[in-house]
């Protein structure tokens, strides 16, 4: 089992350094669930699948993400407070090399 570390700041400005296994195919939001670091039902409303931006985030360290899809890019085109380094965190799986990964949550809507 490998975990890597990721610093999350939450909505309230709350930094938590959280490990996430990169042995359990489990993305970005979901460890954001499992740490319970926003309130529950507003964080991956449609499970992961790109069609809510409820876990929106902000890329804040400098690290090789998987190239956004076009349902991440269309659902990004109709969030609010998108700025350039958003993603969606169920879009981002949880590998190795995003060891040091740091993010923001997005506010939510």
């Amino acid at each position: 089992m490998s975990d890597i570390n990721i610093k999350i700041t939450d909505r309230d400005g709350t930094e938590h350094n959280v490990k996430a296994p990169t042995d359990m195919a489990m993305n970005i939001m979901e460890v954001i669930k499992a740490y319970e670091l926003a309130p529950e039902g507003t964080v991956g409303i449609c499970g992961g699948m790109a069609m809510c931006a409820s876990c929106q985030c902000y890329i804040l360290s400098d690290h090789d993400l998987p190239e956004m899809g076009d349902e991440e890019d269309a659902m990004l085109a109709e969030a609010f407070y998108v700025k350039e380094n958003s993603r969606l965190s169920c879009q981002i799986p949880i590998t190795e090399n995003l060891e040091g990964l740091e993010i923001e949550l997005a506010p939510e809507t």
